[in-house]
Parts: structure tokens; C-alpha cells; sequence
């Protein structure tokens, strides 16, 4: 069978016109995953940013508690014991903070906050402590750390539930995979660790 060059040109041009768009569903398909991924590292660093967030107030607090330490020793000289455990329950959420083991901080916290606990529930057994300025000034300053990090771990669980819920959908689910994007861990507290150091209940619902 003989074509004419009209057939023929026809014929070329529909070839054309299919492998342009074949190119272009290949391209858009390729920008479409290169959106995901890009999409899943945003994600994966406003979790790390968050985290940051909250190590920055953890250090904060860190370098806090010795100074309140000294000022209450100055007043609680037979409650060795106490104020050694909350400089020990102080090492535990460093290194755990340290090490980024978000598991191990929520842990560490709970037994920091319960020395912490403790300590300001002995100190209502030295007024004199409860009128010393410097220590007022720390149980401002911590007080507001306090409600920093419960602000902040809340913003940085919902980061970490955005990131949870998008590397396991489809297609999604296939880049993380590829590309090893792992599940971030929730900073989670019990009960009792949700309940923040309140310096100000414990020491104005204190005997004068």
C-alpha cells in the first residue's frame, strides 16, 4: 500500500504528538516523586528543629538546677540524700538529651520532676529558703522553662505525627521506604510528669 505524503506527515505527527506526551507524563510523574521526597525531608527537619527547640530549654534547665542546688544547701544541710537525687535524675536527662534518645528523655524527665518534686516538698520545712531572693529568681526562671518545654514538646509531637502519618501513606510510603525516612518518636509523659513544676504553688501554699 502506497501512502501519500499527507498520511505521511499525519503519521509523524501523531508520533510526535505521542511521545511528547509520554515525555511529559514522564516528566511530571518524576517531578511528582521528587515533590514527595522533598516534602518528606521538610517534614523530617521541622522535627529535628522542633527537638532542637525543646534541647535548647533542657540545657537551659540544666545549667539552672546547680544553682538552685547551692541555694538550698545553704538552708537544708541535713537533706543531702534529696538534693543528690535530683543532680542525679540531672545527669540522666542530660545524656539521655545528648544521646537524641527521645525515649530515654521522656524517662529521664520523670524522674527529674519527681526529685524536683520532692525537694521543693522539703523545702516548705525551711521558711528562710522561701524568702531568699536568689532562690525566688530561680523559681521564676524555672517555672517559666517549665512551661516552655510543655509548649514545645507539643509543638514538637505534632511535627513528629505529621511526619508519622505521611510516610505511611501511599504513595508516599514507597519514598520513605526507598529512602529511609523513619518514624520519629513522641515525647510522651505519664500523668504525673505532665504535671509541671509549679515552684509558685509549692512555696506560696507553704507556712510563712
Amino acid at each position: 500500500m502506497i501512502y501519500s505524503p499527507a498520511v505521511f506527515l499525519a503519521n509523524e505527527v501523531l508520533a510526535v504528538i505521542v511521545l511528547a506526551v509520554v515525555l511529559a507524563l514522564i516528566v511530571a510523574l518524576i517531578a511528582y516523586f521528587i515533590g514527595i521526597y522533598n516534602g518528606l525531608v521538610s517534614l523530617r527537619e521541622n522535627v529535628k528543629v522542633a527537638w532542637a527547640n525543646i534541647d535548647v530549654l533542657l540545657k537551659q534547665r540544666h545549667d539552672e538546677l546547680p544553682k538552685l542546688i547551692e541555694s538550698c544547701k545553704r538552708y537544708m544541710q541535713f537533706e543531702t540524700e534529696t538534693l543528690e537525687k535530683v543532680m542525679r535524675a540531672r545527669a540522666s536527662v542530660d545524656q539521655a538529651s545528648s544521646s537524641g534518645n527521645v525515649a530515654a528523655v521522656g524517662a529521664a524527665e520523670q524522674q527529674l520532676r519527681a526529685g524536683v518534686g520532692r525537694l521543693f516538698a522539703v523545702a516548705e520545712n525551711y521558711p528562710q529558703l522561701k524568702s531568699d531572693e536568689s532562690f525566688k529568681q530561680l523559681q521564676a526562671r524555672i517555672t517559666s522553662l517549665e512551661e516552655s518545654i510543655a509548649d514545645r514538646r507539643e509543638l514538637y509531637n505534632d511535627q513528629v505525627n505529621l511526619n508519622n502519618i505521611r510516610i505511611k501513606v501511599f504513595p508516599d510510603v514507597m519514598i520513605a521506604q526507598r529512602y529511609g525516612f523513619a518514624t520519629a518518636h513522641l515525647l510522651e509523659f505519664s500523668n504525673d510528669e505532665k504535671k509541671d513544676v509549679d515552684v509558685g504553688s509549692l512555696f506560696n501554699n507553704g507556712p510563712a
